[in-house]
């Protein structure tokens, strides 16, 4: 029986070619495609769910920053209403065990004029971001923050020399409220904090303040060494705080011109730029077993020291 001949396309052995009719099929598709990049492979689906959460917690935090903050728990409810923390509502659940600590906080808000609200175990919950609230919150409004201007203003109003805070990367809220009130007491008139990786003017350093912070402004910049240029053009003396000042504080000649103190953060000190912008380095004196003092501390003695030597 005689074999069908084979088609040319199939015959073993040489073939014609295509005579450029498939070019395109001959070319490469390039390097293959990261997992991640392709849709259809478990990689790409788990870095769009990393790109969602990361998001995600960035608009929670940013909604944490620029919402009003929640103070949680019987205490710390109490202890702001009685230092004046500003706030425009509070919550309190209707099944709550009454004690003395909720009738106060009850008759503090009422004489403020500060709403009550009804909230359920899931609702104080939710607002308190899962906090031990015992059944009471208390709602604080986002902190007005000042302009640098305003704080020499303040001090040209009442005709008198200037003395400002800066603070260098201070990230502890008590501290910052420590300070505000250390500043108000020692005849300051306002305290200049950084916009980022720093503490801002959350609850805890109102109530660190102890009210102080109802008198004494706080102005936040965005970037602190422009800042320290514009009052140095303004004829504000800036000196920092160090261990290894050029001088120390009581040898400090700039007390009774226009002066602007700027205290380090709590662990590194003053930062290399904002060093670089001071115009004289100033340590405080202490014993040679104590390595450091607070940032809080160390800003309270030398608005002390400042306001005996202007009183002198």
């Amino acid at each position: 029986m005689a074999s069908t001949p084979r088609s040319g396309g199939s015959k073993k052995g040489p073939t014609k070619g295509s005579g450029g009719k498939n070019k395109r099929g001959l070319r490469g598709k390039g390097p293959t495609p990261k997992a991640e990049d392709r849709v259809y492979h478990k990689a790409h689906k788990a870095a769009q769910n990393r790109k969602t959460a990361n998001a995600s917690a960035q608009a929670k935090r940013k909604k944490k920053e620029l919402g009003p903050n929640m103070v949680a728990g019987r205490n710390s409810v109490l202890e702001a209403l009685r230092e004046g923390v500003p706030a425009t509502a509070m919550y309190v659940s209707g099944r709550i065990d009454s004690d003395d600590r909720v009738r106060e906080s009850i008759t503090l808000a009422t004489q403020r004029g500060i709403s009550m609200l009804e909230a359920s175990k899931p609702d104080l919950d939710r607002l308190t971001d899962d906090a031990i609230h015992q059944g009471i919150a208390l709602q604080v409004p986002p902190y007005e923050y000042a302009d640098p201007s305003d704080l020499l203003d303040f001090a040209a109003d009442r005709a008198e020399t200037p003395l400002l805070v800066a603070l260098d990367g201070i990230t502890d809220p008590r501290n910052l409220g420590a300070i505000v009130r250390s500043t108000a007491a020692f005849g300051g008139h306002g305290v200049i904090i950084p916009e980022r990786r720093a503490a801002s003017m959350t609850a805890a350093a109102w109530k660190t303040s102890a009210g102080a912070a109802s008198r004494i402004r706080v102005a936040q910049v965005v970037n602190l060494a422009r800042a320290i240029d514009e009052l140095k053009k303004q004829n504000i003396f800036v000196v920092g705080l160090d261990m290894d000042g050029d001088v120390e504080l009581p040898e400090l000649s700039f007390t009774r011109d226009p002066l602007c103190i700027v205290v380090g953060s709590e662990g590194k000190g003053l930062s290399r730029l904002i060093s670089e912008k001071c115009d004289q380095i100033v340590s405080i004196p202490i014993a040679a077993t104590t390595e450091s003092l607070n940032a809080g501390i160390a800003a309270a003695v030398s608005l002390y020291e400042v306001a005996r030597a202007r009183r002198a």
